[in-house]
């Protein structure tokens, strides 16, 4: 089973307490989005956890104890930076400073296991095409030679983010080729291996990978194990990522990211998080009445051989 840790919420910016002490008591409990009522009970022991991935912008809080995990799990880490400022994603650390954390992370967990996302790309007044282009040339000079990878996709524009981005401008086909190929030419230029997410196109013209984000092969080629060969059904339209458990919990990141497809609005997100208990094993809230608690199914994709291999080291 893949353990995503920050599909839903930036668990290691706001949570990382939280996230320590379910691995240390080796359990946590995840209520399904669709039916609040049925939770399920996920073991969080190496044998039943083939990688655990982590998605956050800022992973400055963990990295103190970051090898409570990385010493007893596979693991990979996506870190988000973006062209945006203040202004659209309020809780985020500036460019630089996320840099500079990411080569902090990098010296724990080595450049194979940590890609960089660069998403989503939005278009509004401030942030052009030729703005994200710039912006983008100057990350992949930094962070040249400390990513496995870069991973971008364009925004999907659905009802809430009219409502909370309306300065959005809907990108063109235009737009799209010049950034694609902008951002491609870049990539190239500092040695990034770049694919897109979430989308159907094929930009392999410029250079870029059609992948999902997490595959088997990128999670296995990480960490030196074989997986099965397994179909990859996705989390979403044009999704090709495996599928994975998520114990994270939607509305609860304070963040404030205004393009945050993971939170109904801001001032639900702050109160949500003010429920946190870090000694919960739910991230947030506790268990009813009628909660009705299953066991988690966390098959193992990973080949029959190299379980016996890793046992046997």
């Amino acid at each position: 089973m893949i353990l995503n840790t920050g599909g839903r919420t930036d668990t290691v910016q706001y949570f990382s307490e939280w996230l320590l002490n379910r691995f240390k008591e080796g359990y946590a409990l995840s209520r399904n989005p669709l039916f609040p009522n049925k939770v399920s009970r996920v073991s969080l022991v190496p044998s039943k956890v083939d990688c655990v991935l982590f998605c956050s912008k800022n992973y400055e809080p963990i990295l103190p104890r970051l090898h409570e995990i990385t010493d007893r799990f596979n693991t990979y880490f996506y870190y988000t930076i973006t062209a945006y400022g203040k202004d659209i994603e309020p809780g985020v650390p500036s460019i630089d400073q996320s840099i500079d954390t990411l080569y902090r992370l990098e010296k724990i967990v080595g450049r194979e296991r940590l890609a960089w996302r660069y998403d989503p790309v939005l278009l509004t007044k401030k942030y052009t095409v030729q703005k994200h282009l710039i912006t983008f040339e100057h990350m992949a000079s930094r962070l040249s030679g400390h990513v496995d990878r870069c991973i971008f996709s364009f925004v999907e524009i659905y009802k809430k983010l009219q409502f909370n981005m309306p300065e959005l401008i809907p990108l063109t086909d235009e737009d799209i080729e010049q950034l694609a190929s902008g951002m491609g030419k870049s990539a190239a230029r500092h040695k990034i291996h770049l694919q897109i997410c979430g989308s159907f196109t094929d930009f392999s013209r410029y250079g870029i990978a059609p992948s999902g984000c997490a595959t088997l092969d990128i999670l296995g080629r990480a960490n030196g194990i074989q997986f099965k060969d397994l179909k990859h059904t996705g989390m979403r339209r044009g999704c090709h990522c495996i599928k994975m458990n998520d114990i994270g919990a939607y509305d609860t990141c304070p963040n404030g990211c205004r393009y945050c497809y993971a939170n109904q609005n801001p001032e639900l997100a702050k109160e949500n998080y003010r429920k946190h208990d870090p000694k919960s094993p739910l991230l947030f809230g506790s268990l009813n009445k009628d909660d009705i608690v299953t066991i988690a199914n966390q098959r193992s994709f990973i080949q029959k051989q190299d379980c016996q291999m890793k046992l046997f080291n």
